[in-house]
C-alpha cells in the first residue's frame, strides 16, 4: 500500500527517520552484532545507545538465543534492529528467527527496525519480510533502498515503511523538513522497477556464482573458515592471524603478490563488543569470478607470509608489531 510508504534520501536517511520518529535521547536498541557499522553513526545522531548482542561464525552468524536478548533488554530497550540479509555477514533469518524476533517485541512492547536493502539477493532459502508477521503492524519499521538492487549506491533513494500511522506522520515531518530526495534518481528508480523479471535472475546467478567461488577457495586456505552467507554479497572469515586490523593494514603496506595485494575490511568494525572479529575479516564478493580467483591467490600467499600467523602456533614467532616497534 502506498500510504504505507515514505520516499527517503537513500536507505541510511530511512534508519535515521525511524530512529528518530520513534525513540527517544537515551533510548536503547539491540542489535545483533558484527552489524553494519554506521548504525552506531544513525544512533548516535538521534541520541540513541546501541546494546550490541553477539551472533557467532560457529553458527554462521545466526540469531542470537532468545536468552541473550532477555538479558539485554532493560526499562530503556525500545527496538531491535536487524539486517536480513545481513551486512556484513551475509547470514539469511529465517522465518522460525523471525518468529522469535515478534514473540520478543510483543513481550516487550518493542519496535523492530528491518533493514531490508538485500532482500534480493537470496541464494539458499526464501526471504521472510519483517512485513510478513502477523499482529505486529504497530511493531515494524522497514527500511529499502534501490542502492543494492539496480547497484544505483549514487542514486540516494530508499524508503521507509510501516502501517504505524502515527510513525508514518511523524517521519513526513521530518521528509518536508528536507524538502525532496533527488528528483532524478526517484524517475530511475521508478523505471527500475519495470525491468524485466529476469533481471533479478542472471544478476543472482550471477553473485551466487561468484560466493559460491570465494566461499570454496577461503575454505580450502589452511586455518581459515568462512560460512557459506545465504544472501546479500558479504561474508565474514576467521583467519590464522593475531590482530585483523594489523594484518589489513599489513597487506597494503608491506605485502605484494605479482604487483598487486588485497584490501580486506577488519571485522572488528562492525562489532560493539570490544575484542570481538578480532581474527575475523569482512569481504564484499562485488568483482567478478576471475578476480575473486586471484584475489584469493594472493590471500593464500599473503598468509604464509604474514609474520602474525597464528596457523602453526610458535611460539617464538615474530609478531608485526614486534617487527615494526
Amino acid at each position: 500500500d502506498i500510504d504505507h510508504i515514505i520516499i527517503t534520501t537513500g536507505g541510511s536517511e530511512a534508519i535515521l527517520f525511524g530512529f528518530m520518529s520513534c525513540l527517544d535521547g537515551g533510548d536503547e536498541v539491540i542489535i545483533p552484532e558484527p552489524f553494519y557499522a554506521n548504525y552506531n553513526g544513525f544512533a548516535v545522531a538521534a541520541g540513541v545507545v546501541v546494546k550490541p548482542i553477539t551472533s557467532v561464525i560457529e553458527t554462521s552468524f545466526a540469531l542470537p538465543p532468545f536468552e541473550d536478548f532477555e538479558r539485554a533488554i532493560t526499562s530503556k530497550t525500545k527496538a531491535i534492529v536487524i539486517c536480513n540479509p545481513n551486512n556484513p555477514t551475509g547470514y539469511l533469518y529465517s522465518r522460525q528467527e523471525m518468529e522469535v524476533l515478534k514473540s520478543i517485541i510483543i513481550k516487550h512492547n518493542l519496535y523492530l527496525f528491518a533493514d531490508e536493502a538485500y532482500r534480493e539477493f537470496c541464494y539458499e532459502g526464501t526471504h521472510f519480510s519483517a512485513m510478513q508477521l502477523q499482529g505486529v503492524d504497530d511493531h515494524v519499521i522497514l527500511m529499502d533502498t534501490i542502492s543494492k538492487r539496480y547497484s544505483a549506491c549514487g542514486g540516494r533513494i530508499g524508503a521507509l515503511v510501516t502501517k504505524n500511522k502515527n510513525v508514518l506522520q511523524t517521519v513526513l515531518k521530518f521528509a518536508q523538513a528536507r524538502l525532496s530526495p533527488p528528483s532524478y534518481a526517484q524517475i530511475l528508480g521508478e523505471a527500475a522497477v519495470d525491468l524485466p523479471a529476469n533481471y533479478f535472475e542472471k544478476t543472482k546467478a550471477e553473485y551466487k556464482l561468484r560466493r559460491d567461488t570465494i566461499v570454496k577457495r577461503l575454505n580450502d586456505i589452511p586455518g581459515v573458515f568462512c560460512p557459506n552467507p545465504g544472501g546479500a554479497f558479504y561474508a565474514i572469515a576467521k583467519l590464522p592471524i593475531d590482530d585483523a586490523d594489523i594484518f589489513c593494514q599489513w597487506l597494503l603496506e608491506d605485502f605484494s603478490y605479482n604487483n598487486r595485494t588485497i584490501m580486506l575490511a577488519p571485522a572488528t568494525g562492525f562489532y560493539g563488543t570490544p575484542g570481538q572479529g578480532k581474527n575475523e575479516v569482512r569481504l564484499a564478493y562485488v568483482l567478478n569470478a576471475a578476480s575473486i580467483n586471484f584475489a584469493m591467490d594472493c590471500l593464500e600467499k599473503a598468509l604464509e607470509q604474514y609474520p602474525g600467523t597464528t596457523l602453526y602456533n610458535a611460539p617464538n614467532s615474530t609478531s608485526v608489531l614486534e617487527k615494526t616497534s
